[in-house]
């Protein structure tokens, strides 16, 4: 083989190497920007009606209806929680409070200097929460009454009227996440950024719910559970999945992929179970 031969075919093998590592560098990029366009949010679609909601306000959602579940109450609890939430604070644990209510604090705005507890008891939204319910349940007949009705008995708001236009919302996401209706709620999701955590998921879980019969192995945690709290659980994990780094949930032949973005497809599984997957440590 004659020099300039030689040097052509290590320029050609350096070109190979350079044209193979810009494509992967491309590619990668491309990934990486196709991810940033993603838009995230999450979708309860029930029958004819469906409702949006950012990821935030979504896992808070989750937290309202999850301890609806626990004490037992009916979705419409939940639905007129989660409108009254909606109106108060767009479902956010916010810290302060407007010019009718300076005190006003969390979820539900309540005020401390109304009786609803201290500032510190109010900005938790599990307190929070058991505060409306216990006070929810107190209204007679609440079950059968206008949102707007219902809520303003608890909140004796200067805009009562104001509710209603989030009824559609709060019955939408209290009947997914209630269990009530089935493969629901929908979460769009960028890639994970971090690994899952079980054990933290596991935690903030029973806090919401109460102790669940539970196992772990690994990144894939196995909640037992059956019929609409199955679907409960399973509808809290996808709500909660941009927190914890859930990247697949399977519940009653159902499975929900975080990477495929289509929703919930029929799959292998069988029911009893709500098995939870959780993304690996990013590579290097």
């Amino acid at each position: 083989m004659t020099r300039r031969r030689k040097v052509r075919g290590a320029i050609v093998a350096a070109l190979s190497v350079a044209l193979v590592g810009g494509g992967v560098y491309t590619a990668a990029a491309l990934l990486q920007k196709s991810e940033r366009l993603i838009t995230e949010g999450c979708v309860a679609a029930v029958g004819s009606q469906q409702a949006e909601l950012a990821t935030d306000q979504a896992a808070n959602a989750a937290l309202v209806a999850a301890i609806s579940v626990r004490r037992g109450l009916p979705p419409r609890a939940a639905s007129i929680a989660l409108a009254t939430a909606m109106q108060e604070s767009k479902l956010r644990n916010i810290d302060h409070g407007d010019l009718a209510g300076p005190d006003s604090r969390g979820l539900f705005q309540q005020r401390p200097s109304q009786g609803w507890g201290s500032t510190e008891q109010v900005m938790d939204p599990h307190y929070a929460t058991n505060a409306f319910y216990d006070a929810l349940v107190k209204v007679q007949g609440y079950e059968g009454m206008d949102v707007t009705e219902a809520a303003q008995r608890v909140q004796r708001s200067a805009y009562p009227r104001a509710y209603a236009q989030h009824e559609a919302m709060g019955r939408s996401f209290a009947s997914a996440l209630s269990g009530q209706t089935h493969a629901a709620l929908d979460c769009t999701l960028r890639s994970p950024e971090h690994a899952g955590d079980p054990a933290a998921f596991l935690g903030e879980l029973q806090a919401q719910y109460g102790s669940l019969p539970a196992s772990a192995t690994g990144q894939t945690l196995v909640l037992e559970a059956a019929d609409d709290l199955a679907w409960s659980l399973a509808h809290w994990a996808v709500a909660n999945a941009k927190e914890f780094a859930v990247v697949q949930v399977d519940v009653d032949g159902m499975s929900w992929n975080r990477q495929a973005r289509n929703g919930w497809q029929e799959s292998a599984g069988s029911g009893g179970t709500v098995t939870v997957t959780f993304a690996e440590a990013p590579a290097g």
